[in-house]
């Protein structure tokens, strides 16, 4: 028996698709710009940050990195309006993405803090900087950029997972195939569909943080 496919039935649902589309890359813009902020605090305090800071951090990083994204999900968006914090789907997908982000974030820049050469150090101490100031305009900008693909590498992927956010009704792309494919039960060709969108997404967000680090992260060409 043949396996008759019907992709119209699907592409006639354009609008849910972009808007899927927009809420995934809204997700993922937010996420990434807080969620890299939080990872170099994290970074900072796990490599220069006081005795205390270090363990908080680690901590963090530690519990983050060895549970699923689903879990700590489920945790932000059901788990914490047991202790009076009621979110809508979309806040705490935004707020899942971003602990998960950091966490990540934190280990892969931290790694390229560790590489830094200690002359870097040294010359940042005779110009009588401070600890912040040589994390942040000494050390910070090369490190980025050693690290940058790894992180562009981190953000595609808390993307990708940003799939997992419909289950909680956030109206993201996976969201929109779901919907779509429980309307008209072309759940192959939705699906399918989804898998390509995903796909041309992760290509086109690569390119342009691959665009974009250079030239406004770490000390490139800017205008």
């Amino acid at each position: 028996m043949g396996i008759e496919l019907d992709f119209p039935a699907v592409l006639a649902q354009w609008p849910l698709l972009a808007k899927g589309v927009l809420w995934t890359l809204g997700l993922t813009a937010i996420s990434a710009v807080i969620g890299l902020l939080l990872g170099t605090a994290c970074a900072w305090a796990r490599s220069s940050g006081p005795l205390a800071l270090r363990w908080i951090a680690a901590t963090y990083v530690e519990l983050i990195r060895n549970t699923p994204f689903i879990v700590q999900l489920f945790f932000v968006f059901f788990g914490l309006p047991a202790a009076g914090v009621k979110l809508t789907p979309e806040i705490a997908s935004v707020i899942a993405m971003v602990i998960n982000l950091g966490a990540y974030a934190a280990e892969i820049i931290r790694a390229g803090i560790e590489a830094t050469p200690k002359g870097q150090f040294e010359a940042a101490a005779s110009l009588a900087l401070s600890r912040v100031q040589t994390f942040f305009h000494v050390v910070l900008p090369p490190s980025l950029k050693k690290v940058w693909p790894a992180l562009t590498s981190q953000i595609i992927i808390v993307m990708l997972g940003s799939a997992v956010c419909g289950q909680i009704s956030t109206q993201e792309l996976s969201y929109a195939a779901n919907l779509i494919q429980s309307r008209n039960f072309r759940a192959f060709e939705a699906f399918i569909v989804a898998t390509g969108i995903y796909l041309l997404l992760s290509i086109g967000v690569r390119a342009l943080l691959n665009w974009l680090g250079p030239r406004y992260l770490f000390g490139g060409r800017r205008g």
